[in-house]
C-alpha cells in the first residue's frame, strides 16, 4: 500500500473514531468541532493550545474552541467510556496490565482547578502545578491511557468558594490518589475489561485497601512499595537479608532507550493468599549499585514464574511512555483552561488522540488494517454504539465524494517549521493531503512510535505544508526512512 493510500486509510479511520463519539454531542456543530479538535491535536502545530487549534481549524479566533471545552453541553465521562471501549477493541488482551500513576502539569497562578505547590514527578521537585491521576491499559498489542481524574489537594476542598469559582462540582470532596485509583479500577471492572494484572508505584502499592480490592476482583498485582513498608512485623528492607547469595536471577524488565533493562531479581514468598494464589515480596537489585534495592508486593496465581512477575513489574514504565508521548505529540499538557470541566474535556480528547496513534502504530507495524469497528463497543463500558460519521456531521460531511483527510491550517507567517523535501523525490504537481499523524517528527522521532521503520522496514514519509489551495494548506510527502 502506498504512503498516500495509507494516509487516506488512516484519515478515514480518524473520521470513524470521531463518528463513534458523535452521539455524545447533541448538535452537528460540536460534532464537527470534536473532529477538528482531534485533527489539531494530531497536527504538527507549534503548540496545541486554543489559538493554534483554532488556526488549524480555519477559525479567526479561539472562541469556538474555548466554548467547546467550557460551555457546550457534552459529557467528558461518557467520552472517556467510549475511549476505553475503543482501546480495548483495538488493543485488548486477556493478559493485559492496568497501570496506575500520576503526572504533573506545571501552571502559573492560583485559579486553575487543583493547582497547588506540590511534588511533581514531571519536574522532579515541588512546583506550582496540577496533578492528574491516570490509568493506562498495556497489552502485547500496545498501550494507551484509558482513565483520568484531576487530584484536588485538601486546601482546595476546604475552600468551597474557590471550588465554585473553578467550576468544581459541590459533590467533589477530598480524595487521596490511591482512592482515585481504586475508583478507576472499579470502573474498569464494571466495564468488564480484559486484563490480568495491576501495577503501580509506591503511592498505590502502600494502600492496603487497593490491594484488597484487586485481590477481591480475582486479579494479580505487582505493586511497588518503599523499604519502610511493613510485611508482617518487619519492614520489607529486612526481608532482603534472607535472600541467599545464589538466590538472585538476572532478568530483563523490558527494553529501554539503551536496550534491555537488566536487573537481579529475587522472590520471597509469604503467607496470606487465598487458595490457588501466592503472595510474595519481589526484590529488584541494580547491577551497578548492588545496595540499591526496589521492593514489590505481589499477588499471583500459584505456579507463576519469576519472569512473569518481572515482566509485569516492567510494564509500569509503559504509562511513563504514554505521558511522554501524549504530552509531546498530542498536547496533553498544553491546554489553556482553568476549570474542572475544561481540564477533563481537553485531557480526555488528548487521550483519545494518543490512543488513535497507538492503534496506528500497531497496525502499521503489523501491516494490516484495524479490527472491525463497533464489534466490542457495547461491552467494556462504551455508552454509545459507533455511528457513521457522515450521518452525524451534517450535510457538508455527507456531500463529499471522497474521504476528507486531516486538514491543515491556512498558512500564516511562522505558523510552523517547513521541512525540506528530498530533491530526488519532489513532485509538486500532485500534492496529497495526508494525516497529521504522518507529519514531521511524529513517525520519525517520537518515543511512542520509536522503532517504527527499523522494526518493520516500512518506508516512512514525512509531511510538510507546501502551499494553500482553496484556502486550505496542502501537504506533500517524502523523506524515506528505512
Amino acid at each position: 500500500m502506498s504512503s498516500r493510500s495509507k494516509a487516506e486509510h488512516w484519515a478515514q479511520e480518524l473520521e470513524a473514531v470521531a463518528g463513534r463519539i458523535a452521539p455524545q454531542f447533541g448538535r452537528a456543530e460540536p460534532r464537527r468541532r470534536a473532529l477538528t479538535y482531534l485533527q489539531g491535536l494530531l497536527a504538527p502545530l507549534e503548540r496545541k493550545n486554543g489559538w493554534h487549534l483554532a488556526e488549524a481549524a480555519g477559525d479567526c479566533s479561539p472562541h469556538g474552541m474555548q466554548e467547546f471545552l467550557s460551555r457546550v453541553h457534552w459529557d467528558a465521562d461518557a467520552l472517556r467510556d467510549d475511549l476505553r471501549a475503543y482501546v480495548v477493541e483495538q488493543l485488548g488482551d486477556a493478559d493485559a496490565v492496568l497501570v496506575l500513576d500520576e503526572t504533573g502539569f506545571l501552571k502559573k497562578g492560583t485559579k486553575s482547578a487543583g493547582v497547588h505547590r506540590q511534588y511533581s514527578g514531571t519536574a522532579g521537585r515541588i512546583e506550582n502545578c496540577q496533578i492528574g491521576v491516570f490509568l493506562a491499559y498495556a497489552s502485547r498489542h500496545g498501550h494507551a491511557l484509558i482513565d483520568r481524574a484531576l487530584y484536588l489537594p485538601q486546601t482546595w476542598t476546604d475552600d468551597p468558594s474557590r471550588c465554585r469559582n473553578a467550576g468544581i462540582p459541590d459533590e467533589v470532596t477530598f480524595t487521596t490518589k490511591p482512592k482515585i485509583g481504586r475508583a478507576m479500577l472499579e470502573r474498569a471492572l464494571a466495564a468488564h475489561l480484559p486484563f490480568a494484572w495491576v501495577t503501580g508505584d509506591s503511592v498505590y502499592g502502600a494502600d492496603s485497601a487497593l490491594r484488597r480490592a484487586i485481590e477481591a476482583a480475582g486479579k494479580g498485582y505487582v505493586l511497588t512499595v518503599t523499604s519502610a513498608q511493613h510485611l508482617g512485623l518487619r519492614p520489607v528492607g529486612d526481608w532482603a537479608t534472607e535472600v541467599p547469595k545464589g538466590g538472585w536471577t538476572r532478568l530483563s524488565a523490558g527494553d529501554g532507550a539503551k536496550g534491555p533493562r537488566l536487573y537481579d531479581w529475587a522472590c520471597v514468598p509469604f503467607r496470606g493468599a487465598r487458595e490457588g494464589w501466592q503472595k510474595a515480596l519481589l526484590i529488584r537489585r541494580a547491577l551497578e549499585k548492588p545496595d540499591e534495592l526496589t521492593f514489590y508486593l505481589t499477588l499471583a496465581p500459584e505456579g507463576t514464574e519469576l519472569a512473569t512477575l518481572v515482566q509485569v513489574a516492567g510494564t509500569r514504565w509503559t504509562i511513563e511512555a504514554c505521558f511522554e508521548a501524549a504530552k509531546g505529540e498530542v498536547g496533553l499538557d498544553e491546554y489553556e483552561v482553568r476549570s474542572w470541566t475544561g481540564w477533563h474535556r481537553h485531557v480526555t480528547l488528548a487521550m483519545l488522540a494518543h490512543a488513535y496513534l497507538a492503534v496506528v502504530r500497531r497496525h502499521a507495524i503489523r501491516g494490516r488494517g484495524p479490527r472491525p469497528r463497533g464489534r466490542l463497543a457495547a461491552p467494556y463500558g462504551s455508552r454509545s454504539a459507533p455511528a457513521p460519521l457522515a450521518s452525524c456531521l451534517g450535510k457538508a460531511a455527507r456531500s463529499r465524494s471522497h474521504p476528507r483527510l486531516v486538514g491543515l491550517a491556512t498558512t500564516t507567517p511562522a505558523a510552523r517549521q517547513t521541512i525540506t523535501l528530498d530533491p530526488q523525490n519532489q513532485n509538486s504537481s500532485t500534492p496529497a493531503v495526508v494525516l497529521g499523524v504522518w507529519m514531521r517528527d511524529v513517525l520519525c522521532t517520537s518515543d511512542h512510535l520509536k522503532g517504527f521503520g527499523q522494526a518493520t522496514g516500512i518506508e516512512r514519509r514525512v509531511v510538510t505544508a507546501i502551499g494553500a489551495v482553496g484556502g486550505r494548506a496542502q501537504a506533500l510527502t517524502h523523506d524515506h526512512v528505512r
